[in-house]
């Protein structure tokens, strides 16, 4: 997938073979030459958009159609803004769009349009772009979702560092009605602590729910290479001892990352620190017994 910049570069460049037969015929077209070069299937039809090559449309063409179809006040939204915004791992093959109530929408089946509506308006958009900003659009995107993949949409999206927690603090903020709201503002006030992964959200939960003291989170360490590393968990016992949580996920089972894993555990170890890993779905599951290790472990 290309990168948030790269991304919007390229859906300018798309949308300049799209467009709709007004615009042609401001810039010298006449109505008989489109019909001609849709007739001779050198150009296609979208509803009202006029693409103009005859292939598969990209992912940024099917995007400028379907604002054309929408209409003037239309702007990408949920998912489709996610991905503009450069979010890896939350692809939706549908087009999400917002509209103002009211706005005549055309119908599509392709490209197939989710269509939004919203009471406020105008929203918060891009600067040179037709697309909603990314706090306000990941916080629509949440709702469509159940509360716990929504919370880890959130989490994606400051991880791959798209935006921030404050930014999606402020945006829930303003959206009293917004689904799932309690659990993303727990979710924020988390991540804003140093919980970067849902996974690692989960564990803050389970220390809370069960008693435990709260850990340093995404603690910043340097290995005997200078290398950066930083920390899911930690902790220092009373007699000075450095206990580690480390949450494995599936990217975890990677050959490459299992064996930097164990690499830095290593380290960890001969520095005489106590590690700990749990993967995330034990977490999740049978929190009770990661409790009752780490309460032993931190000799409680």
């Amino acid at each position: 997938m290309l990168t948030g910049s790269a991304q919007r570069a390229e859906a300018m460049r798309g949308g300049s073979e799209v467009t709709t037969t007004a615009r042609l015929m401001r810039a010298g077209a006449t109505r008989s030459r489109v019909q001609a070069n849709l007739d001779a299937k050198r150009w296609q039809r979208v509803g009202r958009a006029i693409v103009l090559h005859a292939g598969p449309l990209t992912r940024e063409q099917r995007w400028h159609a379907a604002l054309i179809n929408v209409g003037p006040r239309s702007v990408l939204t949920g998912f489709t803004a996610a991905e503009f915004a450069g979010l890896h791992g939350w692809l939706r093959p549908e087009v999400h769009v917002l509209a103002p109530y009211g706005a005549k929408a055309r119908r599509l089946v392709e490209p197939n349009v989710v269509l939004h509506r919203c009471q406020a308006w105008p929203v918060p958009t891009w600067s040179n772009y037709r697309c909603e900003e990314l706090g306000s659009a990941l916080v629509r995107a949440a709702g469509t979702l159940d509360a716990r993949p929504a919370c880890g949409l959130l989490a994606a999206a400051v991880q791959q560092r798209l935006v921030t927690a404050e930014q999606l603090r402020v945006v829930l903020d303003g959206s009293s009605r917004a689904r799932h709201r309690a659990a993303l503002v727990a979710a924020v006030a988390d991540i804003a602590g140093g919980a970067d992964a849902l996974s690692e959200i989960d564990f803050v939960r389970l220390c809370r729910r069960y008693g435990l003291p709260p850990p340093q989170q995404q603690e910043l360490r340097r290995d005997r290479d200078g290398k950066k590393r930083y920390l899911d968990a930690t902790w220092r016992r009373r007699d000075g001892r450095l206990v580690v949580v480390e949450i494995d996920g599936a990217l975890h089972l990677n050959v490459r990352r299992w064996w930097d894993d164990q690499h830095r555990q290593n380290e960890l170890s001969l520095a005489n620190a106590l590690v700990l890993r749990f993967p995330s779905t034990i977490v999740r599951v049978a929190p009770e017994q990661v409790a009752a290790q780490l309460r032993r472990a931190l000799q409680l």
